[in-house]
């Protein structure tokens, strides 16, 4: 099949640029996302034509709004992409750091050192942005990066790749440290898939059922995304006015992305208090409501939450409302029914917030904050290549430490085992 051989071509160039990425400079590694950062903000005019092809299809195709949110370029948000390759420059080149040094009482000096993955395939759908950060952070992490976008952003990731290959071409690097898979379509995925000699790594990013198929059939490891069912936690000692403007953030500053809240848990002792103010700020920002029984006892317009509602990532201006008896409830609640990526208490009470943050089993926690800041610019990484719900060496913001890995490095002056 020509797709095949065609994907094939791709990875193998990729792949030969290995030992090379591994070994190149922190210099040029910065000389790259500078060049790329002002490539991007020349080219501003171009990437949103190119992105406004693939919002007309959509639209068209009848996608949800928040789904075209996912997957819009404005002039604001690539001056954003912009700025956050100038950050990553400024970030400390995690390989070749020495983890961890010992020296054993034979006299062997053992060495713990970050060294690049290698090749590392990205699958995700709608974000185009993706395709920046994707690019940048495996770069300057010394690794290359297999692209495999949506079909619904084709066109946007196709200009922003060209624009990376411009950039790893005017730092002396090779073009193919960065390729772009287009063809093949589901069965081109699985083929990619099967490459265990060619790619490391696998980071899936998209909705649940993508990194399900991803998990499946993948022969290669697998990092994964899982879904964001987050929560805010209202305890009855919380503050009022802090916890309406931080629900309300958390709800409507982005609700198609992974960290924006889906489920609301209100102590029963506050809820006669809170739930009608924060009902009216949901209605007014065009937020449909689902509620449990004694919710809808006290928000008229909210709808029945069903069982599967407790478990569903909306990406989209609706919410779940609970109340429960005590923080125990709450985190018990949590435990179930989330997907161990953000959630959050907003108390005065630090003894409620510490059980809180230590109990509940998730990526990140909070305590009177939004869960809209799970991102790995806002934790100062200068950007992320996903939110990890794993348990294994990468968890919550993958950015340029958790797309290291490591090897012992053993100095020694003639010793045997005995």
């Amino acid at each position: 099949m020509d797709w095949k051989k065609g994907i094939l071509n791709q990875i193998q160039r990729t792949h030969k640029c290995c030992f090379e990425m591994s070994h190149i400079e922190t210099q040029k590694k910065n000389e790259f996302l500078m060049h790329l950062s002002d490539i991007i903000e020349k080219k501003t005019d171009i990437i949103i034509k190119e992105n406004q092809k693939d919002v007309r299809k959509c639209e068209k195709q009848n996608y949800s709004q928040a789904f075209i949110d996912r997957l819009l370029l404005t002039e604001s948000r690539i001056r954003k992409m912009s700025s956050s390759l100038v950050n990553i420059a400024k970030l400390d080149d995690p390989v070749g750091t020495v983890i961890r040094e010992t020296t054993r009482p034979n006299g062997l000096l053992i060495k713990k050192v970050r060294v690049p993955i290698g090749v590392i395939a990205i699958i995700y759908e709608s974000r185009p942005d993706v395709t920046i950060e994707a690019a940048s952070l495996c770069i300057k992490s010394g690794n290359c990066v297999i692209l495999r976008g949506g079909k619904e952003a084709v066109f946007s990731n196709s200009i922003l790749v060209e624009c990376i290959k411009e950039a790893l071409y005017l730092a002396h690097m090779s073009p193919d440290a960065v390729n772009l898979v287009k063809t093949g379509g589901r069965m081109g995925v699985k083929y990619l898939l099967s490459l265990n000699n060619l790619i490391d790594l696998v980071i899936p990013r998209g909705g649940e059922s993508l990194i399900k198929t991803v998990v499946s059939i993948s022969t290669i490891p697998v990092i994964k995304h899982y879904k964001g069912v987050c929560h805010i936690y209202v305890d009855k000692e919380a503050d009022i006015e802090m916890a309406l403007n931080v629900c309300l953030n958390a709800k409507i500053q982005r609700p198609g992305t992974c960290n924006a809240v889906e489920k609301l848990l209100v102590h029963k002792d506050i809820a006669k208090i809170f739930l009608p103010r924060m009902a009216e700020l949901f209605v007014e920002n065009n937020v449909e409501i689902r509620g449990c029984p004694e919710t809808m006892k006290i928000i008229d317009s909210a709808k029945p939450a069903s069982e599967d509602d407790w478990y569903e990532e909306y990406l989209d201006l609706i919410i779940s409302i609970k109340i429960v008896e005590d923080v125990n409830e709450a985190i018990a609640h949590i435990n179930k029914y989330g997907t161990k990526h953000s959630d959050a208490i907003i108390t005065d009470n630090n003894s409620y917030a510490g059980k809180f943050l230590e109990e509940v089993d998730s990526a990140c926690v909070y305590h009177n904050a939004s869960t809209r800041f799970t991102d790995g610019g806002e934790f100062g990484l200068g950007a992320e290549i996903g939110i990890s719900t794993d348990k294994i060496h990468a968890r919550g913001p993958m950015a340029l430490e958790e797309l290291t890995i490591y090897k012992y490095v053993i100095y020694g002056n003639g010793q045997t085992r005995t």
